[in-house]
């Protein structure tokens, strides 16, 4: 039982990683391989290798008429970007936000920077009000120490960096930014717009991470609304029958969480899940030795409505404050 859950935590999560590694990697390298980009310089956009063209100047010339630029508009902008957010929204409804928590470069960034802060501080946020327990959820300890500020702080101003370049290559061509890095020529406008950016992200990525992903980030707003309006969607289901068994465990659930969420609760306190399961991989190891298995596991269909049922009838006995925050 305990190799069990062992394998399929490390598995899980390993998968998890390298979906985000590859992502990161996509999102790096679309417009160099003009995959997927808007050359501000061509006035056209780049898809898979192609020029997308709408025909604008085509029409200002006089070649095409309203009813051709019009179906171009429909078909080469509004039908893509219709159709990709459709596939978005209706994954979302299913299994929930799993772009955010599988695939998003920004939130791989995010819980990159929230291990190493706490590593320095005890804290995954400045904002959480107090550190967290200094162990993994196996049981080995982690020794905070300050001097991780010094690979903490240097690394989110990196990432930051190379998100602005990255997203500057998505507006011009990505051989012009990248050689004019190379040789320490930036343009005037290519120069203030890698500083801006670098400055702005560092600042979020450093104080705000979480905040964006909560509260300002559209695509993962989106999705938790499709998702919340699915009763059946995938949801992280609590076995509150056994609740007494969590007293062995130090929340690890909660810690573990890079949103700051606490799973064992109703799906509306958890809106803003990523689905990242890290949740249900710390509960696997800290109840490896429990015959029962995990309290913590995946849900769906009827399994999360009963579950949704179940933790909204709260009974007097439950106590969250139990020492489990």
């Amino acid at each position: 039982m305990r190799n069990a859950f062992a394998r399929a935590d490390s598995g899980r999560q390993g998968l998890r990683h390298a979906a985000q590694i590859g992502f990161f990697v996509l999102f790096v390298a679309a417009p160099v391989f003009d995959l997927l980009r808007y050359d501000l310089v061509a006035g056209h956009a780049w898809f898979l290798g192609m020029e997308w063209r709408v025909g604008l100047d085509d029409y200002s010339a006089g070649r095409i008429g309203l009813a051709e630029i019009t179906a171009n508009v429909l078909l080469r902008i509004f039908v893509p970007i219709l159709g990709a957010g459709a596939l978005l929204l209706l994954a979302a409804w299913r299994w929930g936000r799993l772009y955010c928590g599988w695939l998003c470069p920004h939130f791989s960034v995010v819980e990159t920077i929230n291990r190493l802060m706490q590593r320095a501080s005890g804290k995954p946020s400045l904002w959480d009000s107090r550190p967290l327990p200094p162990r993994e959820p196996d049981g080995t300890a982690i020794r905070y120490d300050r001097r991780w500020w010094l690979l903490t702080v240097p690394l989110a101003v990196g990432f930051a960096f190379i998100w602005a370049v990255v997203l500057l290559t998505y507006l011009l061509p990505p051989f012009e930014v990248y050689g004019n890095l190379l040789a320490g020529t930036p343009t005037r406008n290519q120069a203030i717009f890698i500083a801006a950016g670098t400055a702005v992200l560092s600042v979020e990525f450093l104080f705000a991470r979480h905040l964006f992903c909560r509260f300002a980030c559209a695509v993962g707003l989106f999705q938790s609304l499709a998702w919340m309006g699915h009763r059946g969607a995938m949801v992280v289901g609590f076995a509150r029958e056994r609740a007494a068994e969590c007293a062995s465990c130090y929340s690890a659930c909660n810690h573990v969480c890079p949103m700051r969420l606490k799973p064992r609760t109703v799906k509306q306190q958890m809106f803003t899940c990523t689905q990242c399961a890290q949740c249900v991989s710390a509960c696997e190891t800290t109840q490896r030795d429990n015959p029962h298995g995990p309290l913590l596991s995946w849900v769906a269909g009827e399994q999360a409505r009963q579950n949704e049922a179940v933790m909204s009838a709260r009974q007097p006995s439950w106590r969250e404050d139990n020492g489990w925050n």
